[in-house]
């Protein structure tokens, strides 16, 4: 069974390399693949995001 973990946050550049201290966000676990791209929708579309703001969703193995 896999487990589903949503992570980003706002990056300093539009090279998406290097989070802005402060900004990391971790969701989850998600037992559920559909769980966790709703949350990853939420956070993805959400007013406050500013163009330098990015999350996907990691899959875990158990």
């Amino acid at each position: 069974m896999k487990r589903y973990w949503v992570v980003g946050g706002e990056y300093e550049g539009a090279d998406f390399r290097a989070l802005v201290p402060g900004t990391e966000r971790m969701v989850g676990p998600f037992e559920d693949e559909r769980k966790a791209r709703n949350e990853w929708i939420r956070l993805t579309y959400c007013p406050n995001a500013t163009a330098t703001t990015r999350y996907s969703i990691a899959a875990e193995a158990r």
